[in-house]
């Protein structure tokens, strides 16, 4: 049965995804290809974005090394930036018209987070990318996709991984390992199957906000889960 087709999205994609083949950093061929989906699969819907910053800097990583906490989450939510604005820069080279708003003001090189002004840019068709994740420490970014999705007012939160939807184990480590369809807020938070942080998934569920899991680094997949086709797992709130 094909799922039910999304207009407003938050589309939540890790740092690694802009990294490429390689271990660390950006990769322009990777963010290019990444871009191109994106715009290959924006039509008809509104879109909006928040992209990690673990290809960068890793905030709780770095703290399990000594870091202090705080300024460790700090760092990376610069990285985040970092990110926002190679994909942009990748999205405007193609023609797409596109935003950067920061969470933590950066006058020179984004706007100021403003929920009334991202939503603005929506509606006028640019896609519009949130950086530095809530601007408070101990949130990840998925905690900040979540938040915007709900201050968005979105149809549904989009997270791009590397597989190709929530399975009951890594995939990758078990070969046995179960895929889902569909789950319930609910089975995912006392399963713990760590498809984003459990606050994420809370506030997903109380604003009725469905997670699609899917893999975006498979081509041409991107446009087919937003059309409501493609493999996915839907996690949402049961009837």
């Amino acid at each position: 049965m094909p799922r039910p087709r999304f207009n407003r999205i938050l589309l939540k994609l890790s740092g690694e995804a802009l990294m490429g083949e390689g271990s660390f950093g950006i990769d322009p061929d990777a963010t290019s290809r990444l871009a191109q989906e994106i715009a290959d699969a924006r039509e008809g819907h509104e879109l909006c974005l928040v992209v990690g910053g673990g290809n960068i800097f890793r905030g709780l990583a770095a703290a399990a090394k000594g870091f202090d906490r705080t300024t460790a989450d700090y760092m990376g939510m610069l990285a985040t930036v970092m990110n926002a604005l190679a994909l942009q820069n990748a999205l405007e080279k193609i023609g797409v018209d596109t935003r950067v708003l920061s969470a933590i003001p950066m006058d020179t090189v984004s706007e100021p987070y403003i929920r009334r002004r991202a939503i603005r840019h929506m509606e006028k068709g640019r896609i519009v990318i949130f950086a530095a994740g809530t601007g408070n420490p101990y949130f990840t970014t998925d905690t900040a996709a979540a938040l915007r999705a709900a201050e968005m007012s979105c149809d549904a939160l989009f997270k791009g991984t590397s597989v190709d939807g929530i399975y009951d184990a890594d995939p990758k480590k078990k070969s046995d390992a179960k895929r889902y369809d569909g789950l319930s807020f609910q089975q995912v938070l006392s399963d713990d199957l760590k498809v984003m942080d459990a606050s994420a998934v809370a506030l997903c569920r109380d604003n009725n906000i469905p997670i699609v899991v899917f893999n975006v680094r498979e081509q041409g997949n991107l446009a087919r889960v937003l059309s409501g086709e493609g493999i996915a797992t839907i996690v949402q709130n049961e009837e």
